[in-house]
């Protein structure tokens, strides 16, 4: 199981949809986030991308300098970017954090935004584009001499200079449940992506781009995004749950279902549906949480329940082909650190070197103490 972590570029907090317990964004805490993943042993993190988002490519630079083995997944947006472009981006920085690099390919899923930036294709033709992207994208940091015509694209003589590390370039990522999305996905990314749904809805999913990618001679790795409330015990995680919403008034709920309505993302589409914009019902499945769905765009599940439980829905996902997690919690500093020293060890994760654990407080300036409270050997090892 490959862990990843989210650096909230777009906010964060205790609470959805309320400034009370809000935290600004800066670089300090920035930096503070992505240490914490780095430190604990997150594989990764996932940086947001939008309008309501700072840059995930100026954050994210600033971040190598402060990190040392954790790999940063950043969006490169066809329709908003260039693939040559784009491609450049990608090899400079791949080169400057030594190949700590993973592309996140965005297509977007809301016309109003996407036209406040200058794109006006539907949903399909957006799809159209961003098949010409990377096959332009891949080209380029494959070391080819790239001469393109396509529908949306055009490229004559394209070609990148310097070579990314990871060869032939980093890998894709990219998230999308629409015909056209997952046709995409099938001829093009290593890493596919799905928000947290029932598990025979992510299963039929994963079967189908597998299916897709087979007829092209390829296969697919897969991945989940999804958001984490873990307490020691379960019923104090379903209280954490319930607090983070505390806040959300029928008020908040319609303005933001409002919005979403607009999107033509089949992805939204299907986050709106697990809850209806109602908070009467929202375990949709065992643990499975739609309450922050119902502000928040993009993932709106949330596994929640005491350490051991959600460990066991995690490999449950893992089961059906999951083996990449990109989770996040509110706020992302202590839910970092939460996670990682309640979940880690339930999980079949790459053995984290000893020198690193916790060993905590020295009982008596001698002893260390022992790992589950019981029992100080007389040589002070428990």
């Amino acid at each position: 199981m490959k862990i990843f972590w989210f650096i909230p570029t777009h906010g964060d907090g205790h609470y959805l949809a309320s400034r009370q317990g809000a935290r600004t964004l800066n670089l300090g805490y920035a930096q503070q986030v992505a240490q914490a993943a780095d430190q604990l042993g997150y594989t990764g993190a996932l940086l947001p991308t939008g309008t309501s988002c700072e840059d995930a490519w100026v954050v994210a630079s600033t971040l190598i300098p402060s990190t040392k083995q954790l790999k940063f997944l950043v969006a490169v947006r066809p329709g908003l970017m260039s693939p040559t472009l784009a491609a450049r981006m990608a090899a400079t920085f791949d080169r400057l954090s030594d190949g700590r690099l993973l592309i996140n390919v965005v297509t977007g899923g809301d016309p109003v935004e996407l036209a406040g930036d200058g794109l006006f294709l539907d949903h399909d033709a957006r799809y159209q584009l961003t098949d010409e992207f990377l096959t332009v994208w891949r080209q380029l940091l494959s070391g080819e001499i790239v001469n393109f015509t396509g529908t949306h694209l055009q490229v004559k003589g394209g070609k990148n200079v310097y070579a990314p590390i990871q060869t032939p370039y980093p890998p894709l990522f990219f998230g999308g449940s629409s015909n056209a999305a997952q046709d995409v996905a099938a001829k093009h990314v290593d890493v596919y992506l799905t928000w947290a749904e029932p598990i025979s809805e992510v299963k039929e999913k994963i079967e189908r781009a597998q299916a897709l990618a087979a007829t092209q001679g390829r296969t697919l790795q897969f991945g989940i995004r999804l958001h984490v409330i873990v307490r020691r015990t379960e019923a104090a995680a379903w209280e954490a749950a319930e607090d983070l919403i505390r806040y959300v008034d029928d008020e908040s709920i319609q303005a933001a279902q409002a919005v979403f309505s607009r999107y033509d993302s089949v992805g939204q589409q299907r986050m709106r549906q697990l809850h209806h914009g109602d908070r009467k019902s929202l375990e949709i499945a065992p643990n499975l949480w739609a309450g922050v769905g119902l502000v928040r765009g993009g993932a709106g599940t949330a596994l929640v329940g005491d350490p051991k439980t959600v460990a066991e829905r995690l490999k449950a996902y893992a089961d059906i082909g999951i083996d990449t997690f990109i989770l996040s919690g509110y706020p992302h500093l202590e839910e970092a650190y939460r996670f990682a020293e309640l979940v880690f060890e339930h999980l079949p994760l790459a053995e984290r070197s000893t020198s690193s654990l916790p060993l905590g407080e020295l009982i008596a300036n001698t002893h260390i103490p022992p790992a589950h409270g019981k029992g100080v050997a007389a040589d002070g090892n428990a």
